[in-house]
C-alpha cells in the first residue's frame, strides 16, 4: 500500500526536477541580453509613447539612444530637464531644446462656414470623413468630433464652437493630435512662433469664399507685405516659414480675411 502511494510521488517529483532543469537551461540559452544603458535612459523618459521623437515609443527611443542612433534632445514631453539627464547618462553634450506647440490651421467655425449634411454616424472625425468627406461645406475644415481631443495625453485640446482649440499652457508639442487628424489641420510648430495661417484650404479664391468667410484666398497680399521672405503662397494657400518669421504681425494686418493668426 505504501509503495503504491510513494511511487507516483517519486515520479511526479522527478518530472518536476527534470522540467525545472530544462527551464533553467532554456532561460540561459534564450535569455535576451538587457542593455543597461538603454534601461537607464528608459527610466528618465516620461513614458508618454507619443512618437514626437520619431520613434514608435519610449522603449525604441531609449534603445536608439544607447546605440548612438538618436539625438538626446528629441523628447518634447520631457523637455530640457530630461534631455540633460539623458546627456549625463550617455556622457554627451546636449544641444538646445526647442519648445514646440500644436496649432489649428482652420477657423471654420459655425459663424464662418456651414454644415451641408446631418451626419448621424459614430462621433469620430476619421469615420465622418469617409462619408462624402465630412459634414462641413469646406472639404479641408475641422470636422469637430474630437479625435484629437481623445489622442492628447495632456488635456490640451478641446472642441470650442465645433472646432478644435489648443490650450498652449497645456500643450507640449508631442504631435499626437496631428497624427490622428484626418484633415491634417493640426501642425506642430516652435512654441516661440506667434504667427501662423489658420486655414488649410487648397481651393481657389472663389471656391474658398463660397464655403468660408475666414478662408485663405491665396491673394498674396501677405507675401508682398512680408519684408523677410517668410511667407509664400502655394496651392492657393499661404505658408509661413518659422525660421524667417519675426512675428512682426504685418502679414496678419494685410490679410483681407484675417486667416493669419497672431497669438
Amino acid at each position: 500500500m505504501f509503495e503504491t502511494i510513494l511511487t507516483p510521488v517519486i515520479i511526479v517529483a522527478a518530472i518536476g526536477l527534470i522540467a525545472g532543469l530544462i527551464l533553467s537551461i532554456a532561460s540561459k540559452v534564450f535569455a535576451v541580453e538587457v542593455d543597461e544603458t538603454a534601461a537607464k535612459v528608459r527610466e528618465v523618459l516620461p513614458g508618454a509613447n507619443c512618437g514626437a521623437c520619431g520613434c514608435a515609443g519610449c522603449d525604441e527611443y531609449a534603445a536608439k539612444l544607447a546605440k548612438g542612433e538618436a539625438e538626446p534632445n528629441l523628447c518634447t514631453v520631457g523637455g530640457a530637464a530630461v534631455a540633460a539627464k539623458i546627456g549625463s547618462i550617455l556622457g554627451v553634450e546636449v544641444g538646445a531644446m526647442e519648445a514646440k506647440k500644436a496649432v489649428v490651421k482652420c477657423r471654420g467655425h459655425l459663424e464662418t462656414t456651414d454644415y451641408i449634411m446631418n451626419y448621424t454616424g459614430p462621433k469620430s472625425c476619421a469615420v465622418a470623413k469617409m462619408y462624402y468627406g465630412g459634414r462641413t461645406s469646406c472639404n479641408f475644415a475641422c470636422l469637430g468630433y474630437g479625435d484629437c481631443v481623445a489622442a492628447c495625453p495632456y488635456n490640451a485640446i478641446h472642441i470650442v464652437n465645433n472646432i478644435a482649440y489648443v490650450d498652449e499652457s497645456m500643450c507640449v508639442g508631442c504631435g499626437a493630435c496631428s497624427k490622428v487628424c484626418p484633415q491634417s489641420i493640426l501642425e506642430v510648430i516652435p512654441a516661440a512662433q506667434k504667427t501662423w495661417v489658420a486655414c488649410s484650404s487648397k481651393e481657389n479664391a472663389l471656391g474658398t469664399r463660397k464655403v468660408c468667410t475666414n478662408g485663405c484666398l491665396g491673394c498674396k497680399k501677405c507675401e508682398r507685405t512680408c519684408e523677410f521672405g517668410a511667407i509664400t503662397v502655394t496651392d492657393n494657400r499661404a505658408h509661413i516659414d518659422p525660421s524667417k518669421c519675426t512675428n512682426c504681425g504685418k502679414c496678419a494686418e494685410a490679410c483681407p480675411t484675417h486667416c493669419i493668426h497672431m497669438a
